[in-house]
């Protein structure tokens, strides 16, 4: 009975607190300006819009040491649960998204794709390879390719609209090409070679291509 009692504590108000940023239960004091905010998000558009451009700044999230319960309003240290009523302030996800879990490589996916991806380590925290962003601290959404790597979801549309089908990091293909091999396969068996080229052998260094 007690632990389930914990376990509502623990739960109260899920997704019922945030900003359009996030969704969590705690707020943040910035220590640059000493003021709350949702998150960093919030504190950097709140802070590109004074009016001395002198005052304009950035919060670094790994400089913040306390926080507010959005429940309770108890300022405690950083933690993940609350010191006074007990409530997952940690637990947060990125407001109207899917729910995202935390892999074993420390990287972020949708809940779906956990079984059908390679796990590259820390693949959010790195730059997109198109428009090179940093995918950790962007806002847009990303994609998460068969080979295990990462990008924004525009950027990889982009990509199939200019018929480029490979990852820009690892050139694995980032579609089922099985069908595309094949048909290459049988055109090069069904194209006969002219007589004065069939037996005539050359070395030459070509792109290592994979096929997935």
């Amino acid at each position: 009975m007690e632990k389930s009692s914990a376990n509502e504590r623990h739960d109260f108000g899920k997704m019922g607190y945030g900003c359009k940023h996030y969704n969590r239960r705690c707020r943040i004091r910035a220590p640059c300006c000493n003021e709350v905010f949702w998150c960093r998000h919030c504190h950097n558009e709140a802070a590109s819009m004074l009016r001395n451009v002198e005052d304009r700044h950035e919060l670094n999230r790994h400089e913040v040491e306390r926080v507010l319960c959005a429940v309770c309003d108890t300022e405690q240290p950083v933690g993940r649960v609350c010191t006074n009523c007990g409530v997952n302030m940690g637990e947060s996800r990125r407001s109207n998204s899917t729910v995202m879990i935390v892999g074993s490589a420390g990287s972020c996916y949708v809940n779906g794709l956990q079984a059908n991806h390679s796990c590259v380590e820390n693949s959010m925290r790195h730059h997109c390879p198109i428009c090179f962003e940093y995918l950790f601290d962007s806002l847009n959404a990303t994609t998460v390719m068969k080979c295990g790597h990462t990008m924004h979801s525009d950027c990889y549309n982009e990509m199939m609209k200019r018929d480029n089908y490979c990852c820009p990091i690892c050139s694995k293909s980032v579609l089922d090409m099985s069908r595309v091999w094949q048909r290459m396969d049988e055109e090069i068996e069904a194209t006969i070679m002219p007589e004065d080229y069939r037996h005539k052998k050359d070395k030459v260094k070509a792109p290592v291509l994979h096929r997935v």
